[in-house]
């Protein structure tokens, strides 16, 4: 259809004659012709899709969830870009268990989306935990990213994902989690003293004192950020360090 599309509205047709291309030129009736089948066709497909999407909720909510599948799928078939007909889905497969059918459907959801709300947010926090549940660690990771900038609230979700790229021997994407994390929740001390942490075990010295000098600067009254302050600069300019947690 974009090819046709594309001829239609250059208003010429290129035909080989003997060995010769003429362009010849498309009557604008043609062109607006087609246009107008095109809209007629694109109306009856969302108008069949929203049908089948409306029996699919029926069938959802009696939980006739095998009906409901096929009716969702009709409606997608019919109009690849409903987005919540893939969020339905996805629901579905998840109550039962099928993570592996679900993660598709999420993604499709995720990648329809362009503007911020809690379904996205839900489903990147959704994707993300399913991959890394699989150890499909490559594909979660920036769903993970994504989720973290759509609720920098969720500081518990971080270190969940923190631990888990760094227990499976990704550091870097540890370290990446921190460092969005970092950014998108500027008061959490907690998050600059991790990530200064994991920049120390890495051997980048300067980039967690400057996270340690971070993490004392928001919590003034802890003790411990100061002394790892203290001990790393020490660990800097070769002097004694004094012991913390």
């Amino acid at each position: 259809m974009t090819s046709i599309r594309k001829l239609i509205t250059s208003f010429a047709i290129s035909a080989a004659i003997g060995g010769t291309v003429i362009m010849l030129p498309v009557a604008p009736a043609l062109a607006q012709g087609a246009t107008q089948h095109e809209r007629a066709a694109a109306g009856t497909q969302s108008e069949l899709a929203q049908r089948h999407y409306r029996r699919g909720n029926t069938y959802n909510n009696l939980e006739r969830y095998d009906e409901a599948i096929e009716e969702y799928r009709l409606a997608v078939a019919a109009d690849p870009n409903l987005a919540d007909a893939y969020r339905n889905l996805a629901n579905i497969f998840l109550a039962q268990e099928r993570p592996d059918d679900a993660i598709p459907m999420l993604a499709r959801f995720i990648n329809l989306q362009d503007q911020p709300s809690t379904p996205l947010t839900a489903s990147l926090k959704t994707i993300g935990d399913l991959l890394r549940r699989a150890e499909r660690l490559e594909e979660s990771f920036e769903f993970d990213l994504r989720a973290i900038r759509a609720d920098p609230r969720d500081d518990s979700l971080v270190h969940i994902m923190g631990n888990i790229y760094d227990n499976a021997g990704h550091t870097d994407k540890a370290i990446q989690i921190y460092e969005t994390a970092a950014d998108v929740m500027p008061g959490n001390a907690f998050m600059n003293r991790t990530l200064g942490r994991l920049y120390e075990r890495e051997g980048r010295l300067e980039e967690a004192l400057d996270q340690y000098r971070q993490a004392a600067e928001k919590d003034t009254g802890s003790q411990f950020y100061r002394e790892l302050v203290q001990n790393l600069e020490a660990r800097l300019t070769g002097q004694p360090q004094q012991a913390n947690g």
